[in-house]
C-alpha cells in the first residue's frame, strides 16, 4: 500500500512540474509584450496579448523545455498550427504600434473574449495563470471598441450600433463623375474582348447582383472558367480583389480579364486600337485623360466606375442607422445568431466581407467531402505558394447575397439555406437547427440594397 501511495505521490509531483514551472519561469519577451506606445488602451491590450495569445497565434513562439519530452513536442506544435489557422497575429504584430488591427482579427478577438472561448482547457491545465481575468477582458474589449471607433465605424451608424462588427454602407463615395461616366461605358464595352462579344458586364451584370449567376463564367470561344465570378457591387470596400487576392486594387483587377486567354483573350494594344477608332468615345476620353486610352487610363476609369457601385439603403442598413422597425423580429434574431455562430468574425465591415483571407473548411475538410480538387481550390496558395495559404480565400461580401448565387468560389450551390448549412458544418463545426437556418437566411435577405435609388432584383 505504501508503495502504491509512493508511486501516486511521485506521479502527482511529476504532473505538477510543468504547470508550476510555467508559473515561475518568465515567458520570453516578444514584440507585443515589449511594445512601446503612447496609446494607453493599445499598451494594455498588447500586454495581455503578448502574454496570453502570442504562444499559439503567432510564429514568434518559443517552445518550452518540456517540448523535448516524448509525444509533447508533436502535441504542442499541432496546437500552435491550429491556433495560427484560426487567428494569426503575425502580419499585424509586425507594425502594431502604427497600424490598426484588421477588422476581421478585431471581431475574432472580441467574440472570443465575450464568449470566454480561449484559452482552451487543455492549455490551462499546464498554464494556470493564463485564464483571462475580468480586468484583462475589459482591457481587450475597450481596445477593440477604441480601434473600431477610430478606424472602422461609420459616422452615420446609430450610436447603439457603433461598435458592431458590421457597419452600414454610405450613400455614395466621392469620385470624379467624368471618370465614372467613362468607366461605365468601358465596363459595358465588348471591344475589350478579342472577338467583340464580352464586356465586364458579361460576367458582372448589374442586373444580376454584379455577377452572372452562373457557376463558372463563359469566356471567348465558349471557354468556361474554373471559379465563380464575384460581385462587383461594393467591391471598392474590399482590401484586395479576386478570390485569391492576386490584384491589390480594382484597377489591377480590371487588367486581368482582358489578357486572360479564356476570358476576354485580348491585349491592350488591340483594345486601345479599337477604342481609338470611335470618334465620339475618343472625344469623351480625351476630356478626362488627355493622354488618350491606354491600359492605365482604361483600367483607371473602370476602377472609378466600380467604386461607384455602392448599394446602400438595405433594410439592415436602415436598422443599423436607427430604424428598429426595418427588420422583422425573425431577421433580428437571425442577426443575433449570425454573430453567435461566428459569422460576423469574418463577414465584417461595410461590405460584410472582403477584409481577410480565411480557410474554406476551417474545422472540417470541405474538399475531401466534395472531392475532385482542382487548382482553383488552392486559393491564396496559388499566389503565395505558402502551404499555410492552401484553401484560403478572400471572404466574399454578403451584400445582396440573395442575388449573387451560386455561392462559394466553386459555385457549388444556389440554395442560400444550403450555403448557410455548409458554412456551419465546415467553418464553425456545428449542425444548425432548421429554425436557426431560416432565421439567418431571413437576415441575409435583408442585405439587398439599392442601386441608383432602386432596390436590386
Amino acid at each position: 500500500m505504501k508503495k502504491v501511495l509512493g508511486v501516486l505521490v511521485i506521479l502527482i509531483l511529476l504532473g505538477l512540474v510543468v504547470p508550476v514551472a510555467n508559473l515561475v519561469i518568465p515567458a520570453p519577451p516578444n514584440r507585443l509584450s515589449a511594445l512601446r506606445t503612447e496609446d494607453l488602451l493599445l499598451a494594455q491590450a498588447a500586454r495581455v496579448l503578448g502574454v496570453k495569445c502570442v504562444n499559439c497565434h503567432t510564429s514568434e513562439y518559443v517552445l518550452p523545455f518540456y517540448a523535448k519530452f516524448p509525444v509533447a513536442k508533436g502535441i504542442i506544435e499541432q496546437d500552435i498550427r491550429t491556433g495560427l489557422r484560426f487567428w494569426n497575429l503575425d502580419e499585424w504584430m509586425a507594425d502594431a504600434a502604427s497600424q490598426p488591427m484588421p477588422e476581421a482579427a478585431l471581431a475574432k478577438l472580441e467574440h472570443t473574449v465575450q464568449h470566454d472561448e480561449m484559452p482552451p482547457t487543455q492549455y490551462l491545465l499546464l498554464h494556470w495563470s493564463h485564464r483571462l481575468s475580468a480586468d484583462e477582458k475589459a482591457a481587450l474589449l475597450a481596445w477593440v471598441a477604441d480601434v473600431r471607433a477610430k478606424h472602422y465605424a461609420a459616422a452615420w451608424t446609430a450610436p447603439r450600433f457603433a461598435n458592431e462588427p458590421v457597419q452600414p454602407l454610405p450613400q455614395s463615395v466621392a469620385l470624379d463623375p467624368a471618370k465614372v461616366a467613362l468607366g461605365d461605358k468601358l465596363y459595358h464595352d465588348v471591344r475589350l474582348s478579342a472577338d467583340d462579344t464580352l464586356s465586364c458586364a458579361s460576367c458582372h451584370g448589374l442586373d444580376k447582383g454584379g455577377t452572372d449567376q452562373a457557376q463558372f463564367s463563359t469566356g471567348i470561344d465558349g471557354q468556361v472558367g474554373d471559379i465563380n465570378s464575384p460581385t462587383t457591387f461594393n467591391a471598392g470596400f474590399h482590401f484586395a480583389q479576386f478570390w485569391d487576392g492576386r490584384a491589390a486594387t480594382l484597377e489591377d483587377q480590371a487588367d486581368g480579364p482582358v489578357n486572360n486567354p479564356i476570358e476576354m483573350g485580348s491585349n491592350w494594344p488591340q483594345v486601345v486600337g479599337k477604342l481609338q477608332q470611335d470618334e465620339a468615345l475618343m472625344a469623351e476620353f480625351l476630356a478626362v485623360y488627355p493622354e488618350g486610352p491606354s491600359k492605365e487610363s482604361v483600367t483607371d476609369a473602370i476602377g472609378a466606375f466600380e467604386r461607384s457601385l455602392v448599394t446602400p439603403d438595405s433594410a439592415f442598413d436602415k436598422y443599423l442607422m436607427g430604424d428598429e422597425t426595418a427588420l422583422t423580429d425573425n431577421q433580428q434574431r437571425g442577426y443575433a445568431l449570425f454573430k453567435d455562430y461566428h459569422c460576423a468574425t469574418c463577414h465584417v465591415g461595410m461590405a460584410m466581407g472582403g477584409q481577410s483571407y480565411e480557410y474554406m473548411g476551417l474545422v472540417a475538410d470541405y474538399f475531401a467531402a466534395r472531392g475532385n480538387v482542382q487548382k482553383a481550390d488552392f486559393g491564396r496558395f496559388n499566389v503565395t505558394e505558402n502551404e499555410a495559404d492552401r484553401h484560403k480565400f478572400k471572404v466574399p461580401s454578403l451584400r445582396n447575397i440573395a442575388l449573387t448565387y451560386p455561392y462559394f468560389h466553386d459555385g457549388s450551390t444556389s440554395d442560400l439555406k444550403e450555403a448557410v448549412r455548409t458554412m456551419a458544418t465546415y467553418n464553425v463545426g456545428v449542425t444548425l437547427p432548421e429554425a436557426d437556418v431560416a432565421a439567418i437566411v431571413a437576415f441575409l435577405e435583408s442585405l439587398t440594397g439599392k442601386y441608383k435609388g432602386a432596390l436590386l432584383q
